[in-house]
This record gives structure tokens, sequence and C-alpha cells, in this order.
């Protein structure tokens, strides 16, 4: 099953963030991610305008809000730059990796 069938699944804590080892096949499904300090997913988009910015943001959004897992954001003119990490671990996990899929699916 690819990442992006998958369901992200809440983090309740209590769990190690994944290592190098684990979390390089993951980042290898995904399309121009990088990895920032072995904690953060990282992507950033160049986008015609800000109006084509915002509109980008609200589709992740919408994907963030149903999964229950919300990156940070920040909507610039003609740029959306997405961190994306497991608050409760501070630093990754599978559910990371699958809301980049379905990011890089809208996108």
């Amino acid at each position: 099953m690819s990442l992006s069938e998958k369901t992200c699944v809440p983090c309740r804590g209590g769990i190690l963030p994944l290592t190098r080892a684990e979390f390089e096949p993951l980042l290898a499904e995904l399309n121009g991610w990088r990895v920032i300090d072995d904690k953060c997913l990282q992507k950033t988009y160049k986008l015609k305008d800000f109006a084509e910015a915002l509109a980008l943001t609200n589709k992740i959004g919408a994907i963030a809000e149903k999964e229950g897992h919300h990156p940070d954001l920040l909507v610039r003119w003609g740029e959306l730059k997405i961190d994306l990490w497991t608050h409760k671990i501070d630093g990754l996990s599978e559910s990371d990796f699958i809301l980049a899929a379905k990011i890089d699916n809208i996108s």
C-alpha cells in the first residue's frame, strides 16, 4: 500500500521518532521533500502569485483537517513553505510521510 493510501494515526506520545534508517525509504516515496535535522519534513512550492499560494494552502488545509495531522504553513506572494513533523514526539512519524504523500497528490 502506498503512503497516500494510508491514514494518519494520531500520536499520543510515548513512541520514539523515526530514525534516519527508518525514514529514508519513506522519503524516497515523496516528491521534492527534504528532512531538516532528522526531525522535520520540508517542502517549498514556487507559485504564480499570492492567490495561487493561498489556493494550494486551502487544499492542504482540507486534507490536514481530514487526517487530523496539521503542518506549519507559511504563505507568501508566490510561495508556500510546509514544515511537517509530529509535535508530541518532536520528530518524524509515519503520519508525517503519509500527509506529505497526500499533499504530493494534489500539487
